[in-house]
C-alpha cells in the first residue's frame, strides 16, 4: 500500500488547480459546488469534535421532539448526527450516537405522555428504531470504506502498491511548479530491472511478480514519506525525490541500488538494476513532466547500452 505521506501529497494534487493549460492532477474534475468546498474543512476536525457535534444535535432534536409532543415524529432527524459521526469520525462513534439517539427517543415518548397498551411496546419501538439506526451506520461505514479503497486503487498499481503512471505524471507536474516557485531542486529517477524477462521465462510470472513487489517494498522503506515511487511500465519504475540535490541523490540511490542487489541475491534472482538519475534546477524553460521523464529515460538507456547494472547521474540546469 501507499504510505500516508504519499497519500497526503496525492490529496493535495487532487485539490490543486494548475495554470498554463495543464490538466487537472490525477484527472479529477473539481465540481463547482459550494458544498464541496466545505468537505475538506469537515475532514480536518477530530473525532472528539464530531462526537460533541453529535451530542449537540441530539440535544437540539430531542428538545424539539419534546416540545412538539407525540403527534409529530422526529425519528428521521436523528439520522443527521448519526450520519455525520459515522462519516467524519468512525463507525464505533456512530454506534454510540445511535444508542444515545434511541435513548433520547425513548425518553421523549415517555415524557410527552405517549400511551401504549403495554409497557413493552415502548421497548419494542426503541429496539426497532435502534435497528434502523444501526443499519444506516453499517451501510454508511461500508460505503465510506469502499470509496476509500477505490480512491487508493485509482492512484496505485494493483500489484506492487506503487503509485500508477497516470497519477505520477500529474504529481510530477505539481512538483515541477513547486520547485520553480520556491527555487528548490528536484531529482527524478528512472529504474529498470535487468534480466527481468529471464525471471518470467524460467521461473514463471508469479516469481516475476514477487521480484517487482520486493523491489518496490525495499525502495519505499528507504525513502522519505514525501518521496514517491511509481510503476511506469512492466519492469520500469520512476522515483520522485522532492527538494533533493545531486549530492544527496548520489548517496541515496547508490545505497538503494546496493540494497536491491542484496535483496535479489538473497532469493537467487539474476536481476540487476540500470538507473538514470536527473537532478533539475532552475526550470525556466517550463519543461513538462513528459519531457523530463524522457530525459531521465534516456539516461537509464545509456546505462543499458554501456553494460547495465549501474547508475548514471546528470545535474541539468534548465536556465
Amino acid at each position: 500500500m501507499v504510505n500516508q505521506g504519499v497519500l497526503n501529497l496525492i490529496d493535495k494534487a487532487y485539490k490543486y488547480t494548475p495554470t498554463h493549460g495543464h490538466r487537472t492532477p490525477c484527472h479529477t474534475l473539481q465540481p463547482d459546488d459550494r458544498l464541496m468546498k466545505f468537505l475538506p474543512v469537515f475532514k480536518q476536525h477530530s473525532k472528539i469534535f464530531w462526537l460533541l457535534i453529535g451530542f449537540v444535535l441530539i440535544a437540539i432534536i430531542g428538545i424539539l421532539d419534546y416540545l412538539t409532543g407525540y403527534e409529530l415524529a422526529f425519528s428521521l432527524f436523528y439520522l443527521l448526527p448519526i450520519s455525520l459521526t459515522v462519516w467524519y469520525a468512525s463507525r464505533n462513534i456512530g454506534i454510540f450516537i445511535s444508542l444515545l439517539s434511541t435513548a433520547v427517543l425513548h425518553y421523549t415518548d415517555v415524557a410527552v405522555g405517549l400511551l401504549h397498551s403495554h409497557e413493552l411496546i415502548y421497548f419494542w419501538n426503541s429496539l426497532i428504531r435502534l435497528g434502523i439506526f444501526l443499519i444506516v451506520v453499517y451501510l454508511l461505514s461500508a460505503l465510506k470504506n469502499a470509496l476509500a479503497r477505490e480512491k487508493v486503487l485509482a492512484r496505485t498499481d494493483y500489484l506492487t502498491g506503487a503509485v500508477n503512471s497516470r497519477c505520477f505524471f500529474d504529481l510530477l507536474e505539481i512538483e515541477i511548479n513547486l520547485a520553480k516557485r520556491f527555487r528548490r531542486p528536484l531529482t527524478l529517477v528512472y529504474l529498470d530491472l535487468d534480466n527481468f524477462k529471464t525471471i518470467n521465462d524460467q521461473m514463471g510470472h508469479a516469481e516475476g511478480n514477487l521480484v517487482l513487489c520486493t523491489t518496490v517494498d525495499y525502495i519505499k522503506k528507504h525513502l522519505r514519506k514525501t518521496d514517491i515511487v511509481a510503476r511506469i511500465g512492466g519492469d520500469e519504475f520512476a522515483i520522485l525525490l522532492s527538494g533533493t540535490d545531486q549530492a544527496l541523490s548520489r548517496v541515496l540511490m547508490s545505497t538503494i541500488q546496493q540494497g536491491l542487489l542484496d535483496e535479489m541475491q538473497k532469493s537467487l534472482w539474476p536481476v540487476t538494476f540500470s538507473i538514470g538519475v536527473l537532478t533539475i534546477t532552475d526550470n525556466k524553460q517550463n519543461l513538462s513532466s513528459n519531457q523530463l521523464i524522457k530525459m531521465v529515460d534516456r539516461l537509464m538507456y545509456t546505462v543499458k547500452q554501456e553494460g547495465k547494472n549501474s547508475i548514471k547521474f546528470n545535474n541539468h540546469s534548465l536556465a
